[in-house]
């Protein structure tokens, strides 16, 4: 009877990205896709969803990301249906939905653009600990955007679990998603 109760406890799942799981910020989002359609996290349960803070302007950052993702997601084959990656842009000044709609989807046509307006994103950024900043202003169309880099990761329960480093490989994306989708 004792060899009962010494039943290993299962290891929690080892991943590559940052486990933030149970962290107290980045729990929920209100914000309208690239269609129009408002979001928010509930409207995925069943999925890992993957979100950046991004804008389409940006040089290097935001579309190595997004390629980065795309290529992981092609490595999950069919699984691939059971992601969803969302793209919310830092940048509500020129980042149109149509502009969204044409970039997003370039990468994958599963991602989703997402926006809502200044005074909002600025709450939705405070909740998701990331920070943006206009910098080298040319002209009032004319900028950059600092931004954090992470992408911030939720099983399919709908519980953040992972912040994504930027520079992580697509094998690395891949093996973290498929971590993820194995445990729901």
């Amino acid at each position: 009877f004792t060899l009962a109760g010494c039943q290993p406890t299962p290891e929690p799942p080892s991943f590559k990205g940052t486990d933030i799981t149970g962290a107290a910020f980045a729990h929920d989002f209100r914000l309208t896709d690239h269609n129009g359609q408002e979001r928010t996290l509930a409207d995925f349960r069943g999925k890992v969803v993957a979100v950046f803070f991004g804008y389409i302007h940006c040089p290097d950052v935001c579309p190595t990301t997004l390629s980065d993702f795309s290529l992981a997601l092609q490595q999950l084959g069919p699984q691939a249906d059971r992601v969803q990656v969302i793209f919310v842009t830092v940048d509500p000044e020129r980042d149109t939905p149509d502009l969204l709609k044409q970039f997003v989807p370039a990468f994958n046509p599963g991602f989703l653009g997402m926006y809502t307006d200044a005074e909002s994103l600025k709450l939705l950024a405070n909740a998701y600990k990331v920070v943006y900043q206009k910098t080298a202003v040319k002209a009032t169309d004319d900028y950059l955007i600092d931004h954090s880099a992470g992408t911030y990761i939720y099983d399919p329960q709908g519980n953040i679990r992972l912040l994504m480093p930027y520079g992580s490989s697509p094998d690395v994306i891949a093996q973290d998603l498929k971590t993820l989708l194995a445990t729901s």
